[in-house]
């Protein structure tokens, strides 16, 4: 198997990885054959699901514009993924430059690409690390560098949750981030959910099982237990809904009926 130039020496590149096939699904080019191979797979049960990941994209653009026009200058994106068009710091160093963004990530390739793409930003950092570490996140040189916790901060937690079983406490996990957050601050969250999926469970989860497959199970998760992430947060309007009705740019009549698949919201701190 050819190593491409981009690729991290320290990495297994005949082992899927959930952030490769997410941009796989996006139409990245920073995949291997291993995560095509599995993202194919998932797709024979589920074959909306690129359309999932642009309805993410779009609610996080959605999301971080808002933060911005609320006077929100700060953003930490934990589980951020390869970095593709329109970024977190693109986005919002359109709206407000000067805006300083924080990546957070596991992946060696979603870091390493993410090095080359922020090269000359001194307003954005990546950091290596895991959502189920915040202490480590919290009191990194770059989150120490770049974010000031004493003022508003959007935190942005996309796609990321479903990944986190319950055995390593999620929802211990998004507290003890909040707790640092000041007053003001903002918690921009989607989720994977059964609910919206225009399939059968039994048929959505043959994908589900492709995750399973790959060490990095998807858990599903109600729309009661997606609210529970939000304690502590007063909801932004419309609440916790489908992707495409969180404050919409077009119709969401218009959407594909799997761009409704999981929920998406956004809490304010108190």
């Amino acid at each position: 198997m050819e190593r491409p130039a981009w690729a991290p020496r320290s990495i297994d590149i005949s082992v899927p990885s959930v952030s490769r096939m997410y941009d796989f699904y996006l139409g990245g080019s920073h995949n291997f054959e291993v995560d095509r191979e599995a993202a194919r797979r998932a797709m024979e049960f589920m074959p909306g699901l690129p359309k999932i990941m642009q309805a993410n994209r779009a609610f996080m653009r959605r999301a971080v514009r808002y933060a911005a026009d609320e006077g929100i200058t700060q953003f930490l994106d934990i589980g951020s993924g390869i970095p593709t068009f329109g970024n977190v710091h693109e986005v919002a160093q359109a709206a407000r430059p000067g805006a300083r963004v924080v990546y957070v990530d596991h992946d060696p390739v979603a870091v390493a690409h993410s090095q080359a793409v922020l090269e000359g930003n001194d307003d954005a950092a990546i950091l290596a690390a895991d959502l189920r570490k915040p202490q480590e996140i919290l009191h990194s040189p770059e989150v120490e560098r770049l974010i000031d916790l004493n003022q508003p901060v959007a935190l942005l937690l996309v796609a990321i949750l479903h990944f986190v079983e319950d055995e390593d406490d999620p929802y211990g996990a998004v507290a003890e981030l909040r707790e640092a957050l000041a007053p003001g601050s903002l918690l921009v969250l989607s989720h994977a959910s059964y609910e919206g999926i225009p399939l059968p469970p039994e048929r959505a989860g043959g994908a589900v099982d492709v995750y399973e497959d790959i060490r990095n199970p998807l858990i599903m998760r109600s729309r009661e237990e997606i609210a529970r992430f939000f304690e502590g947060y007063d909801m932004v309007e419309p609440g916790l809904v489908a992707m495409p009705r969180w404050r919409p740019d077009t119709a969401p009549e218009d959407e594909d009926p799997y761009a409704f698949s999981g929920f998406a919201g956004v809490g304010r701190t108190a």
